[in-house]
Parts: C-alpha cells; structure tokens; sequence
C-alpha cells in the first residue's frame, strides 16, 4: 500500500472509531428530546420537557451530591493510598514486593457484583448499615489499586539519582519527597486522581449492595430504565455527563493555569 493512501485510510478508520466510540452518547441526547416514553426516531415532538423536570426535581440534585460525595471522598482517599503504594509497588525493592505486586492487582480483576456482595455480607456480619460512607469504603477496595497501578507507571522511568544527589546535599528525606520525588510523580498522581473520580462517580455494581437508601446516579438510571423509563432517564443522563465534564475540565484548568503561575 503506497503512503499517499495510508493517510487518508487511517482518517477514515478513525472517524469510524470514534463515530462508535461516540454514537452510544449522541443517541440518549437524543433521546432525551422525546415526550414520549418509547423511543422511535425521528421524534413527532422536539421538547425540552425532560430536562426543565430533572433540573427542577429536588431527587435529581440530591442524585449529583451523593455521588460528588462518594467520588471526592474515594479520589482523596485513593490518592494518598495509591501514592504510597506506588513507591512500594515499583520504587523500592524489598522482600515481598512480588506479592504485595500480586494483592494489589487482585481486586482490578475480581467481578464487582461478587465484590459488592461480599462487602455487604460483610458489613451485615459486622452490624455495620449500608450508606454513601460504606459505599466510599467499597469504591476504594477497588479504586485504590487503580489509582496505585497509574501512579506506579510514572515510577518505572524515575531517575533515582536524583534523590541520591539531594541525599548528598544535606537534603533529609522529607525534603527529597516534597521537592523530588512529588513534583516527578505529580503527572501520574493528576492522572490517577482524574481516572479515580470518573471510575468512582460511574460505578454501578459495587453501589448496589453498598449504598443503602442513599442512592447515586448510576443506580437511579439504572433502576428508572428497568422499571419506569421516561425522557427524564437520559435527560438526567445528559446532565450527569456534562456535570463530570465540567469537574474534570476545572480542575484540569486549574492546574494549567497554577503551573503557568508558578514558573
């Protein structure tokens, strides 16, 4: 195949990917257009309908906090957990790195509805009730490996001399840590933190058994799908994808502009 060719090829197999990458979302926008409870295309009637109820209904922005809660919550806490791990993950080398390797990667491949459900069985064990707090506690057993993984990727290509030459400078450990060894790993840490929230403020199978009555958007859409679909589902769909892009688009803003800032 001549080069002339391989260019506009790759275009067009691009455009196909991200046409199916994209077309899922597109068609509950568009189908939160409807005034009718039963999706056909193109609609009789164009309305608005939907989204004046979700933004008027006290449920829908109760939906939004509870999963800000639990999200912010997991994405501190996954954070600082996965910052530590990382530097025992693929920092140093100490005996039983292999398998605290191993049981940390575990619950990445372990299925969430059997996750959940042994969380809950443990919780009723404990006499511990269900709610967005034990929630945050289930998200992290399964966050927090992910957040570690990302951040331990940036570890790989770490200089370590770096640190020695602090060392050599009369720099004490912490010192190294707060200017060195941080600032390197602050592009996984951003990454980890932003894939952190959006796995948590997504997730559907470990809230089912551990939300209790406080319920998130995940399970309202899912539950409102299954037994009493509307326009309002996909409209609070909508909703909940932009409110999560926006939150990542600030906090991606703000440090870009706190690095521009700070040089």
């Amino acid at each position: 195949m001549s080069r002339r060719l391989q260019g506009p090829l790759l275009g067009v197999w691009l455009g196909v990917v991200l046409t199916l990458l994209y077309l899922p979302i597109l068609s509950v926008a568009l189908a939160s257009l409807a005034n009718t409870r039963y999706m056909r295309f193109p609609h009789r009637v164009w309305t608005l309908d939907a989204y004046r109820e979700a933004l008027g209904a006290f449920d829908t922005i109760q939906l939004h906090i509870t999963s800000l809660k639990i999200a912010s919550v997991v994405v501190v806490l996954a954070t600082i957990i996965g910052v530590a791990g990382a530097l025992a993950f693929a920092r140093y080398d100490w005996h039983g790195r292999r398998m605290f390797q191993n049981i940390v990667l575990l619950p990445i491949f372990f299925p969430q509805p059997v996750l959940g459900l042994a969380l809950l069985l443990s919780f009723t064990a404990a006499g511990i009730a269900p709610t967005w707090q034990t929630a945050v506690f289930a998200h992290l057993v399964w966050v927090a490996p992910i957040v570690t993984l990302v951040i331990s990727i940036r570890l790989y290509g770490y200089d370590v001399a770096q640190e020695e030459a602090a060392f050599d400078l009369g720099a004490s450990r912490l010192q190294v840590f707060r200017e060195i060894t941080l600032p390197a790993l602050m592009p996984g840490i951003i990454s980890g933190a932003l894939f952190g929230f959006l796995l948590s403020w997504s997730n559907l199978p470990l809230s089912i058994f551990t939300t209790g009555a406080d319920t998130t958007l995940p399970e309202w859409l899912f539950s409102r799908t299954a037994t009493n679909y509307s326009p309002l589902v996909p409209a609070v769909a909508v909703i909940a994808t932009l409110s999560s892009a926006l939150i990542v688009l600030a906090v991606v803003s703000f440090i870009l502009i706190t690095r521009r800032v700070t040089r």
